[in-house]
């Protein structure tokens, strides 16, 4: 049996539903069906999450929803106008969309929550109907029905782990389930949301509980490529890779998958197919365990990102201080900051953020908080900071790597910040200044796939 999860584009309109619904029907292993929310049918256009963000917003401040929920119904309706859908089908639809104003929640959040997941819970429904219209023995499945319960986080929920176990009595369903993306239900029956591009997330989550012998996972791209393909023309396209592989490299910037996606599917060793719902033959990628996996590349992909920020400090006899690095850490734990890395020496240390997290002016506090309590000689915050991640399974076992790509690197005159390779030996992380990423990335993808 295997769980398939459809992106948003790939459920945008009719056509592209009806692209669905051929993949579905090509393989009857596909048993279990993961609904994302309407997306963009063109780049111009607003995802249906962000026309329920926009109706919640309406209601908490008083000012009339209507024509927010007028926008988002129209989505539905040209959809099921496509597949001749009734209006008294319908009408339960609608009618859900129209009372969640009216429905009674614990605070603001769960409000927010609520809505959001209907992207998802209302195009399930839909899909579900237009499955039965065509002779298809469809349910769809609620996540309160299925037991998939989550933490009391309205909109950054975690499994709990009794899901696991009532997820086990779908495992042999003769229908064909249509579930909901995105979002579970906590122990009190309030809906919550993962965070945001959760749809992956229900996906493993489902393919963990039912024991899928696969999860696949398309969406609207071929594959996962070796690289950026807006910065390395016809990148090459990665047929199998390992679950750490992908992990490592999503952080600088790999987008397929929701960061926090792959640990359900991960803990179940369930392997994980990509693939393009507008090419659906195509091999698309593979990602599976590390167990028995072994590549014929020294690195699988090259990737960068420049969401982060660097604080160097500098004091004499630093490594001979004991409690330094405690306090250090207690402070960003008083400002509600994490941390990446903390590369040091004997007398300095560079602590990377991801920048995101702060504000000028948290930033400007911080800052002056460790000036008050550590007192180093010299203090400066580095806004001017990318990171590179090179991640290959073949580089454990490869003498030389780091000298391939630093002398690449020489070449075009690229300066490091930083060099730290990971305990498992299978990635090397450096850190570059913003505008020097693009080029980094394209040399050291040229260095290894020449």
């Amino acid at each position: 049996m295997r769980v398939v999860k459809f992106g948003g584009s790939s459920l945008a309109n009719g056509p592209q539903v009806q692209k669905v619904l051929n993949i579905i029907l090509a393989e009857p292993k596909r048993r279990v069906i993961v609904t994302s929310a309407p997306g963009k049918r063109s780049d111009s256009d607003i995802k249906v999450t962000d026309l329920l963000i926009k109706y919640a917003n309406c209601v908490l401040q008083k000012r009339d929803y209507q024509a927010a929920l007028n926008q988002i119904w129209t989505r539905y309706q040209e959809i099921a106008d496509f597949f001749d859908i009734s209006q008294n089908s319908l009408q339960p639809l609608k009618q859900e969309l129209i009372e969640l104003p009216l429905t009674n929640y614990a605070n603001y959040d769960f409000l927010m929550a609520a809505f959001k997941a209907h992207g998802e819970k209302i195009n399930a429904q839909l899909l579900t109907l237009i499955l039965q219209k065509q002779g298809v023995a469809a349910r769809f499945l609620d996540p309160k029905t299925a037991g998939l319960l989550v933490s009391d986080v309205p909109n950054d929920a975690a499994v709990l782990p009794q899901t696991y176990q009532n997820l086990k009595k779908w495992r042999h369903t003769q229908e064909l389930l249509i579930v909901p993306g995105f979002y579970g239900v906590t122990e009190s029956g309030q809906i919550a949301t993962f965070s945001r591009g959760g749809s992956d997330i229900t996906g493993a989550i489902l393919a963990q509980g039912l024991q899928a012998e696969l999860y696949e996972n398309f969406t609207d791209v071929n594959a996962i490529y070796a690289s950026d393909p807006r910065i390395v023309t016809h990148p090459q396209p990665i047929q199998v890779m390992t679950y750490r592989e992908l992990r490592e490299l999503s952080y600088a910037g790999f987008s397929v998958f929701h960061d926090e996606a792959l640990i359900p599917a991960i803990e179940g060793q369930i392997p994980i197919k990509v693939k393009n719902t507008n090419h659906p033959d195509l091999p698309g990628t593979m990602i599976v365990p590390e167990q028995h996996f072994h590549t014929q590349n020294v690195i699988t992909g090259v990737a960068s990102s420049n969401h982060f920020a660097a604080l160097y400090l500098h004091r004499y006899l630093l490594n001979k201080e004991v409690g330094f690095t405690l306090k250090l850490l207690q402070i960003f734990y008083q400002f509600n900051i994490s941390y990446e890395h903390m590369p040091s020496g004997i007398d300095d240390l560079t602590v990377i953020f991801d920048k995101r997290q702060f504000t000028k002016e948290l930033r400007q506090q911080m800052c002056q908080k460790i000036q008050e309590v550590l007192n180093p000689d010299y203090l400066e915050w580095i806004d001017d900071y990318a990171i590179l991640m090179i991640v290959g399974e073949g580089m454990r076992n490869k003498i030389g790597v780091m000298k391939l790509i630093t002398s690449s690197l020489a070449k075009k005159n690229i300066g490091l910040h930083m060099i730290n390779q990971g305990a498992s030996r299978i990635s090397i992380m450096l850190g570059t200044k913003q505008a020097d990423a693009p080029i980094a990335v394209s040399e050291i993808y040229h260095q290894f796939f020449n």
